[in-house]
């Protein structure tokens, strides 16, 4: 699993920290993590799907912490601020609930994934994971660039359903246009 995706996930990384020491160390954390929980004895269905989604958290928690970071050192220190930071509470992603929640949502959302029909599934990996254009999948897999776009949605609306059940929200009629601009999660 290393070899075959290590690059890939590499440039993803890169493009998303603008950093390439900063994407190795998150593509390191992102296999071991995987690594970990091939290990527990839980089955992953599709690795390549969870290491990608375990290296966009990781870059989410990379830009908080950095986020944070900034705040911290652009703050105009006082008197009184090193006892009011000992009370502060922990990020809220080192929660417990917060983690098992995260698990769940993710293991949800690769079910979905895996159960999309072969062409719709390759074709939202390729949009989604490889960052290639309705053009680029279209020439790649020989179909259409509106046949790429329809597959698309089919895959976008199966995993909002998928992200409304998580969220508690009772199925309705299909997203189309309030949730086409929507961010997949």
């Amino acid at each position: 699993m290393f070899e075959r995706y290590y690059r890939e996930l590499l440039n993803f990384l890169s493009r998303s920290v603008h950093d390439r020491d900063t994407a190795a160390d998150l593509a390191q954390e992102s296999y071991a993590r995987v690594l970990a929980a091939q290990q527990t004895g839980q089955a992953v269905q599709d690795p390549r799907a969870l290491l990608y989604r375990t290296a966009r958290n990781l870059v989410i928690d990379q830009h908080r912490r950095s986020s944070l970071r900034a705040e911290l050192e652009t703050a105009p220190p006082s008197a009184g601020d090193a006892p009011a930071l000992e009370h502060l509470p922990g990020p809220r992603s080192l929660e417990p609930e917060t983690i098992l929640a995260s698990r769940e949502g993710l293991a949800a959302l690769v079910a979905t994934i895996d159960q999309l029909p072969p062409r719709c599934r390759e074709a939202f990996m390729l949009y989604k994971f490889d960052g290639l254009s309705y053009a680029q999948i279209a020439e790649q897999m020989g179909i259409s660039p509106r046949t790429v776009e329809m597959q698309l949605q089919i895959a976008m609306e199966a995993c909002w359903r998928c992200q409304d059940r998580l969220d508690g929200v009772a199925p309705s009629a299909p997203h189309r246009r309030s949730r086409s601009k929507r961010a997949l999660p």
